[in-house]
Parts: C-alpha cells; structure tokens; sequence
C-alpha cells in the first residue's frame, strides 16, 4: 500500500541545513502518516480486490484537523521492480554503460557529484544515507541531472544533505539492472554462502573482476567512499553493516521480481520468506566487500579513478 500526504514546508532559502522547527514537522508528519496508516489498515484491505485501482483519496478528520489522504495498494513485485526509462537522454533509469560511454567518463557525472558533496559536508550527519531526505528535492535533484542542468551544484550545496544522500541512493535503485548485474547475482548469492574462507574470497573476488568495467570501477569508487563514511561511525552512527543494510537491497535487487537464489527443495519457502532472504543474502554480500581490508586488483583501475581528471 502506498500512501501521499502532502505536507507544505518552509523555503529554506541559501540555508544547507533545516531548522529545528522544520524537523519537528517531519517528525509530526510522519507520526501522522503511520496512525492513519494503522486506520486503515484495521479495515483488513484485501490486496487482491485493491490491485490495479486508481488512488482512492478521502479526508479524515483528526482533532478538528482535517487531513487530505490517498491511499493505493501496490504489490512488493511492482513497487520494487526496476523500470526502464524510456527516455535515453537522462541518467536515470538507463544502463550504467550508456550513460558512462555518453559522458566520456569512468563513473557516472551524478555519483561522482553526490558523493563528493557528501563528504565535503554531510560525513558527520547522523544517519546519512539512512535519513529520508524530502521527497520534492530529491525529485528536483533527479529532474536537474537528467536534463544536464548546470546549476545542479548550486541546487545541490542549498539543499540538505540528505536529499543529496537520497538522490545517489535513488539512481542506483532506479538502474534499469542492478550495478552487480542480473547475470552475476546468483554467483554473488552461492559465493557468499560458502563456508571455506579461502574459498570464498576467491571466488567473491572473481565475480567482482568479472562486472562490466563501469560496474566495477563505479561500485569501487562508492565502496571507497562509505568506507570513509563509516570511519565517522562514533559521529554518524552509520556503521558497515547499517550502510550494507541500506545499499545491499540497492545495488544487487536483480530487475526481474522472480527469486533468484539457488532453490533447495528440501527446505520449501514462502514469497515473503524468500523475499526476506534474498535481502539478507544481499546485504551479506555488500559487508562482505566492505570489511576486506583490500581488492588487490585491479588498484591501477581504483587510482586512476582517484586521481584521474577524467572521471
């Protein structure tokens, strides 16, 4: 079920981070949405009789506030589905390759952006990257890089920090195939179940060197990056595992909503089961390349990516 209640906020001018005022009113915002989210809920909504209808919108009136409500179900299969653009200009929602080949670049222009304005100021931001930032900037932020906007970096440094944060987070979900890639995503799966230490670092490892070259060199730029944002952990309280928690899901969710785990007919499942172990499975993986202490190779790829001015 998704859910929209529109809140109005404070211009917040030149200023890069929000009031006290305005965080309370997300607080409050958000507190309103789950108990009307619990009313309805209590109505028992049956998903199949709610698939496919148009947003039903009402108004419930709470204390003498009236609150304007729309409410639609969408199945897990289709909200996490990854989507296509079916505009090819833009960056999101396009393949990683095209958009790296269209700006003559290793990584693409928008994670390079996103990231470098994060660790210039949001490194010692509580929760970065598990904040929600606001929706309407992250969708100015998508509109602004798809078109090329120049003044994106000037939007950017006026914007909270974690609309920035949201904006990376959602180009890589929107990726029409996930940065691991929907052919490697099963190898990833079986590697990381494997008990031999040994074994399993050589084959991790393999599989990493074996992703398209913008794949590659783009994951180990961000994995470069949130291992920096996890040495502020006693500041930020994001640590390897909550930033695998947030970017596994983000980076390995495979484009097709069929499991893509290895099947044991010994142990049948369940949907929600299986959907619940494949984020797991997921997340594992992403730990697993943020606690190795190197990637021997290729370093000459990682420090041209670094140092290079053509990035």
């Amino acid at each position: 079920m998704q859910g929209l209640i529109r809140f109005f906020y404070p211009s917040r001018g030149s200023r890069s981070r929000i009031t006290s005022a305005e965080k309370q009113l997300c607080a409050r915002g958000t507190a309103l949405w789950t108990h009307i989210r619990c009313l309805v809920c209590r109505g028992k909504l049956d998903p199949q009789t709610l698939q496919d209808r148009d947003w039903q919108r009402t108004v419930i009136d709470m204390n003498g506030i009236e609150v304007k409500l729309s409410v639609k179900f969408t199945s897990r299969e289709f909200s996490l589905k990854r989507m296509p653009s079916r505009k090819q200009t833009g960056v999101f929602g396009v393949k990683i390759a095209v958009v790296t080949k269209r700006e003559r670049s290793k990584v693409p222009y928008i994670v390079r952006q996103c990231v470098e304005e994060i660790e210039r100021r949001g490194m010692e931001e509580v929760g970065i990257y598990r904040v929600s930032g606001v929706a309407t900037d992250i969708q100015a932020l998508k509109a602004a890089f798809d078109v090329n906007n120049k003044d994106v970096s000037v939007m950017m440094s006026e914007m909270d920090v974690n609309a920035i944060a949201g904006t990376l987070k959602l180009y890589f979900r929107e990726l029409p195939e996930p940065l691991f890639t929907d052919e490697f995503y099963p190898n990833f799966a079986e590697g990381i179940a494997l008990s031999d230490p040994v074994a399993k670092e050589s084959c991790m490892l393999n599989l990493l060197l074996s992703l398209p070259e913008a794949n590659l060199l783009t994951f180990l730029f961000l994995l470069d990056h949130l291992k920096r944002v996890a040495e502020k952990e006693t500041v930020n309280k994001m640590s390897l595992h909550n930033l695998a928690t947030v970017f596994g899901p983000t980076l390995l969710r495979p484009s097709e909503k069929e499991s893509k785990l290895p099947a044991n007919p010994s142990q049948p499942i369940t949907m929600t089961d299986s959907w619940s172990l494949e984020v797991m499975s997921q997340v594992q993986v992403l730990l697993y390349f943020l606690q190795l202490e190197a990637i021997p190779a290729p370093d000459s790829k990682r420090q041209s990516i670094l140092f290079s001015t053509e990035v």
